[in-house]
This record gives C-alpha cells, sequence and structure tokens, in this order.
C-alpha cells in the first residue's frame, strides 16, 4: 500500500527507497499509554496521594463509574472523618471528575445498601467497592452486580460467600493481634497484679470483628489458661457504642472485681470509659484497649485510660482500592505487588486476592511519630483542652 501511494505521487525509485527507510525508521505512530503501571506497591500510597497521578492514562482508558459505598456513621467515624473524603481525593487526584463516581453510606440500613448500589449499576457504575454491613447484604449485591456485568470489590469486610473480584482491607487478625499484645503490655506497665478481664467483641454479622477476636485470643487465653489471670465475662457481641455500654454496665455491676477490658475498637470503648470514670476510676489503674485511632480513642490514650490503639492509616487502603477499582474499569490485570496477598472465605472455603496493609499500634511513646506525622488527626484537636497537659508530657506540641 505504501509503495503504490509512492508512485503515485510520483517519486523516483531513489525517493521510494529512502522513503521507505523513514517509513521503518520511525515504525507505527507513537500513541500515549493506556497501561497502569505494571509495578504499585502499598507502600506507594502516601498521605499526600501523589501516586494517583501515575493512574491517569488509566483511568482515562476505563469505561463507566467508580462507586464506593461506606456501611454507616456508628461504628466508626473513620467512615465519615477518613474513608470517604480519602477515597474521593484519591479519585479525582487519578483524573476522575466527580461525574464519574459515587459515594455513598448506607446508614446502617441493609436495604439502602442495596438499593443504593442497584440504582449505581443503573447510573452506570462498571465498579463498586463495597463494605458491606453483613454478608447477606454484601452477597446479594455481589450477586446483582455479576448478573450486570459490574466488577466489585470488597471493602474492609470480606463478604463471606461472596463473588467479588478482590479484598481490600488491613490485615484483621494482626489487628486483633496488637489489642491482645497491647493489652498484654499495659497489665504489666500498669501493675494489675490480679488481671479480672471483660472481653468484648465486635458484631457477629462482621467477619472482621471474627478476625480481630482471632488475633486478640490467640494472644489472651494462655494467660487465662494458665490462671494468671480471670476471664470474668464474655458480653455480647456489637458495634453499637449504647449497646456495648449497657453490657459493660451490666458485666461490671454483677462483677465488681471486673479491672480491666479488652475492647475491640474506640467507639463502643469511649462511653465505657466515661462510665468508669464517674465510678471513680483513676488513670493508668484500669486497662482498656481500642482500635482506629479516632480523636476520642487518641484522648482516653493520653489521658491514662485506654492502653492504645490500632492505627490504620486509611489513606492507604482509600488509595490502594481506588486504584485496583481503576485497573478492573480499564479491563486490566493489577499488578502483584499491588495484589499482594490472600484471604480466606470461610464459607465458599476459597481465597480471595486481596490487598492486605499492615496496622500499627499506638500509644503515647510513638503517638507523635505515627498520628502526628501522617496528620491524621489534628494537633489544635487532639491537644485542645484539657488534653494539652498530655500532649506535652508525650512531647507533642499543642
Amino acid at each position: 500500500m505504501i509503495v503504490r501511494l509512492l508512485k503515485l505521487s510520483g517519486l523516483g525509485s531513489l525517493s521510494l527507497v529512502l522513503a521507505l527507510a523513514m517509513v521503518v525508521a520511525l515504525g507505527p505512530p507513537a500513541y500515549a499509554s493506556t497501561k497502569g503501571p505494571t509495578s504499585l506497591p502499598v507502600s506507594a500510597f502516601t498521605s499526600n496521594f501523589s501516586v494517583m497521578s501515575k493512574l491517569k492514562a488509566l483511568a482515562k482508558a476505563g469505561k463507566g463509574k467508580v462507586a464506593a459505598i461506606l456501611p454507616d456513621t456508628v461504628s466508626s467515624t473513620r467512615y465519615v472523618e477518613f474513608d470517604a473524603p480519602d477515597i474521593k481525593t484519591a479519585l479525582e487526584d487519578a483524573g476522575l471528575s466527580s461525574s464519574q463516581f459515587i459515594i455513598q453510606n448506607a446508614l446502617g440500613v441493609d436495604a439502602t445498601e442495596l438499593s443504593d448500589a442497584e440504582t449505581d449499576i443503573t447510573n452506570g457504575a462498571t465498579v463498586l467497592l463495597m463494605d458491606p454491613l453483613d454478608s447477606g447484604v454484601g452477597s446479594a449485591i455481589e450477586s446483582y452486580a455479576k448478573t450486570h456485568g459490574v466488577d466489585v470489590i470488597d471493602y474492609d469486610r470480606l463478604t463471606l460467600g461472596g463473588s467479588r473480584e478482590y479484598y481490600v482491607s488491613f490485615n484483621n487478625v494482626q489487628v486483633g493481634k496488637l489489642i491482645g499484645q497491647g493489652f498484654e503490655s499495659c497489665v504489666a506497665a500498669w501493675h494489675v497484679s490480679k488481671p479480672q478481664v471483660v472481653v468484648m467483641h465486635g458484631a457477629a454479622t462482621d467477619n472482621n470483628a471474627t478476625l480481630f477476636a482471632q488475633g486478640y485470643d490467640a494472644v489472651i487465653d494462655p494467660f487465662f489458661k494458665s490462671k494468671k489471670w480471670v476471664d470474668v465475662t464474655n458480653t455480647a457481641d456489637t458495634w453499637d457504642p449504647p449497646t456495648a455500654l449497657t453490657e459493660f454496665e451490666t458485666a461490671y455491676t454483677a462483677h465488681p472485681n471486673i479491672n480491666s477490658a479488652v475492647i475491640p475498637n474506640d467507639e463502643t470503648g469511649a462511653p465505657i470509659i466515661t462510665y468508669l470514670q464517674t465510678h471513680g476510676v483513676k488513670p493508668d489503674t484500669f486497662p482498656t484497649t481500642g482500635q482506629d485511632a479516632t480523636l476520642t480513642g487518641l484522648d482516653n490514650v493520653l489521658s491514662g485510660y485506654q492502653c492504645g490503639t490500632v492505627y490504620k492509616p486509611i489513606y492507604l487502603e482509600a488509595g490502594a482500592a481506588v486504584a485496583l477499582a481503576l485497573y478492573l474499569r480499564a479491563g486490566q490485570k493489577p499488578p502483584s505487588n499491588l495484589v499482594n496477598g490472600k484471604t480466606k472465605d470461610t464459607m465458599e472455603n476459597k481465597n480471595v486476592p486481596s490487598v492486605l496493609m499492615m496496622p500499627e499500634w499506638v500509644t503515647t511513646k510513638n503517638m507523635k511519630s505515627t498520628i502526628v506525622k501522617d496528620n491524621f488527626v489534628p494537633v489544635s484537636s487532639l491537644c485542645a483542652a484539657p488534653y494539652t497537659s498530655d500532649c506535652t508530657a508525650a512531647g507533642i506540641t499543642p
């Protein structure tokens, strides 16, 4: 075809040879790559989301909307304070406009979460980031999405028996281990000679709660079996703070010798700590635990009413989940160092390809080098009265 065109243009044989050589040398026209990075480790995601700009070509190549559905505003403040804004920032920094993504919160209602997913798919979503309230609604959403050719990523919580493509979360057994180890360390540091422990759990419908308990039970059970500690009681499973408080009050009234508590997150621990304070419990005497590094939880750590909290930098989870969604949206296989693990779906007895991040236990000793360094919580809020002197003692300048 090229020779014919050159002949028609009137070029001589020498010119023809030179022109052909030029075509061969230049090769085909150069186009911008629409492929995403072939290497994208979890460590690449930072609080300023700078790595997301490397995904702009990938975002441009993809089709449809990305919809993120968060579960509630009660079990943890993280969904409002961190997940929603971090997901939004990651999507925008990757080049998506506001018309190309949807971020919602189901407000603790299964029917709302399912309805949101169905509506999102009707409105053009091709990828769902979904944090299921429970595996029942999660499975229903994933089944609906599958029949409509929509990819699903389980975000933070795994849907047991589901059909999602990937799972993105922190290593939740490790979260539980950190809670157990933090409790053990605190019992020693606060000189609790005969721990009488109440052990609390998150909602039974949340697979993460099961994994958390697996982690901290592995640490604390040997102490119970050896009779060094006493497992006074286990409370009902809940993420609802008022319910957790009622459960604790009942246990504390029946067993006034209780002097410590393994609590799986900051939100359920906060009203319990307030209750203990109203009953004259002094700082550094009654070990409690938590996770999510909420402002209230951190202040309770600073003031000596909580041993520590599990810090999960949400920007890691949000950035990695958005990146994974963009690969799926563009029909591309994500890098192997992004999908860095597997998580067992015990209902289906199969492993789910996963993006897993490592959490960190935060106390007054490393709060400055973690929470403050990452600006996870503004120092002005963290160190507001009456916690100003506590911050100073921890080396944090208000």
